[in-house]
């Protein structure tokens, strides 16, 4: 028998063991053993052994990536902090149970994802079922909030409840009229379909997950889970927005999962973050604007500079990537999103300032316009909140801000004759002296990043952004409504009010009380809490109708018309923001936790987990 072995072997070895005895060959093949044994067991203590380890072992750990020196750890395990100051409570621990249903015929890409999560999870600890696996990975992320901490002051606490009671009525009424739908047409009682997302549906769904299940509305948190269980599907063939997708679907999926650790959405996030890859696969690895999600085909804007990408959308992916590569243990989303910083450092900046195109075939830059508002604005935001999500490692973040941000305040930020600061844009050298709503999301911006700015300029930084704070409010207090315009202009006698019919409308946006709720956390300065009270009897006031909020055509009119669309970020945004503003500061924690530009939370990727990760390579 064992000579027949040998012999099969390949190995030559048969006709040496004619002349040995039995005893003898069990001994050969015993030293035979153990050297193909530690041979084998050798290859994991080569250079490359974290990728050979996560190929073989399938391990929970978080895995390091060297992508620009970032020192962003990967991996599902990687959101804990060891020694955290807040502690999960009772009251917020349990998330909704996923049920296991049988599906018949082929396994779906949700499906097979879903079984490699559930392998990795359970390579960590010996962890033997799906409940243990649950448990496990809520316990590894940073808490909603700590117990009692419901605000001490009653007026908060109403005006909370009454923010709560808006989610409440809006949610009520997409359930009852546009259920599925992407967003709701609360005039016409129907749904509405955006072209930003193809053929992808449930828009306000996903977008409202956390805020209800922050807000403690339980039961509509329930069925939007079973509607993102049983009917979220990213296999249509359309074109969808990527960096709507991303900040809306996959910011949604992520913030669901760290807040109650269901698998679910770890998985769903996980799927859509693969069918969005394809928009990397260019000269440069700048994504495309569009991608058909079945096909993988992308493309740019027709109406984009030379056929360029946008700063605004190429650069407000970073956080939703790198938290992709930490739940999924698989590091190419965080290198997609290092390879664009790349190209960046290497162009030539003017005055220092990031124009809004850029090629993603020649990696040059297309027409030079500059604005902190549209087409730019969230780039600048995530490069401060790359820093924070970090736990402050990625210097090259803090780096790009803060020398973007003195470019910035150099060439565009200018008072006006009456004393308001403001940002202007900057089109070729030449100063176009309006500001976009959208460019109010700023204030909040220098607030964050005011600790951590070099000491001369920290308690500048915050003046200003106390001062952009005022302009954007004084555009609110101007209309007749008491809602901001689109874009207000500073020239021509005008000062923080819009000249154009184009400029005058409002879409339920949520910049202004963005900034009103960081301003209110770094300052507890009560006309911050005022403002957004002001904007919750606005809103009341002009906004809401039969059946839903309405953005309006002119603010400046007091009898409004509606442009009938309840926008997804109403829900996932302004309501949030306004529900935080008057809640006390443990309610989702700037120490753990960083706000997408949708409003959805991620945590902090704590430094003692990477370092531990290091450690453990070494």
């Amino acid at each position: 028998m064992i000579r027949r072995l040998c012999s099969g072997s390949g190995l030559g070895l048969g006709s040496r063991f004619g002349g040995v005895r039995l005893s003898k060959r069990f001994v050969f093949l015993i030293l035979l053993s153990a050297l193909v044994t530690v041979c084998f067991g050798a290859i994991f203590f080569l250079p490359d052994s974290v990728r050979l380890r996560r190929f073989f072992l399938l391990p929970a750990e978080p895995q390091r990536t060297d992508s620009a020196g970032s020192g962003v750890g990967l991996g599902p395990g990687a959101g804990a902090a060891a020694g955290s100051r807040h502690r999960q409570t009772e009251a917020h621990v349990g998330p909704a149970r996923r049920r296991q249903k049988e599906r018949p015929g082929k396994e779906s890409a949700s499906e097979e994802i879903g079984q490699e999560v559930t392998e990795r999870e359970r390579g960590l600890g010996g962890l033997e079922n799906g409940a243990e696996v649950q448990e496990a990975s809520k316990s590894r992320y940073p808490p909603l909030l700590e117990a009692g901490t419901e605000p001490a002051d009653q007026d908060a606490r109403s005006r909370r409840e009454k923010v709560k009671e808006m989610m409440k009525f809006a949610w009520d009424n997409y359930r009852q009229y546009a259920w599925g739908t992407n967003e709701l047409k609360p005039l016409s009682k129907s749904g509405h379909s955006s072209g930003l997302f193809g053929g992808l549906l449930g828009a306000t769904i996903v977008d409202s997950l956390d805020t209800l299940y922050i807000m403690g509305l339980q039961e509509e948190f329930r069925e939007a889970r079973e509607w993102v269980e049983t009917n979220l599907d990213f296999s249509v063939n359309g074109e969808v927005s990527v960096f709507e997708v991303t900040i809306r679907f996959v910011g949604g999926l992520l913030s669901a999962y760290y807040l109650t650790g269901d698998e679910l959405f770890k998985v769903k996030a996980i799927e859509l973050g693969e069918k969005l890859l394809p928009a990397f696969n260019t000269p440069t690895g700048i994504p495309w604007a569009l991608i058909n999600l079945r096909s993988g085909v992308g493309r740019n804007w027709g109406w984009a500079s030379g056929g360029s990408s946008i700063l605004a959308e190429l650069g407000t992916l970073h956080l939703e990537f790198v938290h992709l590569s930490e739940v999924s243990g698989n590091p190419k989303f965080a290198e997609k999103v290092m390879k664009i910083r790349k190209v960046l450092n290497r162009l030539e900046k003017p005055h220092g300032l990031y124009p809004n195109y850029l090629s993603p075939v020649t990696g040059h830059w297309g027409q030079h316009h500059v604005s902190i508002g549209g087409l730019g604005d969230s780039f600048y935001e995530y490069l401060i909140k790359a820093w924070l999500m970090s736990d402050k490692t990625d210097e090259e973040a803090k780096t790009m801000y803060y020398e973007a941000l003195q470019a910035i305040e150099a060439n565009l930020v200018r008072k006006s004759s009456s004393g308001l600061t403001y940002i202007a844009e900057w089109r070729g050298g030449i100063l176009d002296h309006k500001m976009g709503h959208l460019a109010c999301f700023s204030g909040g911006m220098l607030a964050m990043g005011a600790d951590d700015a070099p000491t001369d300029l920290s308690k500048h930084y915050m003046e200003l952004a106390a001062e952009i704070t005022i302009t954007c409010h004084e555009s609110y207090r101007r209309s007749a409504t008491r809602l901001g315009p689109e874009a207000f202009r500073f020239d021509g006698g005008a000062d923080a009010v819009a000249t154009r019919m184009n400029d005058k409308y409002y879409i339920l946006r949520p910049e202004v009380v963005e900034t009103f709720m960081h301003m209110w956390r770094f300052t507890h300065d009560p006309k911050y809490r005022e403002w957004g009270w002001e904007t919750v009897q606005a809103l009341e006031q002009h906004c809401r109708v039969e059946a839903g909020f309405s953005g309006i055509r002119d603010v400046y009119s007091s009898l409004p018309h509606h442009d009938d669309v309840q926008q997804s970020f109403f829900l996932a945004e302004t309501l949030k923001y306004l529900y935080v503003l008057f809640s006390e500061d443990e309610l989702l924690s700037p120490d753990h936790w960083v706000f997408n530009t949708e409003a959805h939370p991620l945590p902090v990727i704590q430094r003692n987990t990477q370092e531990q990760v290091i450690t453990n390579d070494q």
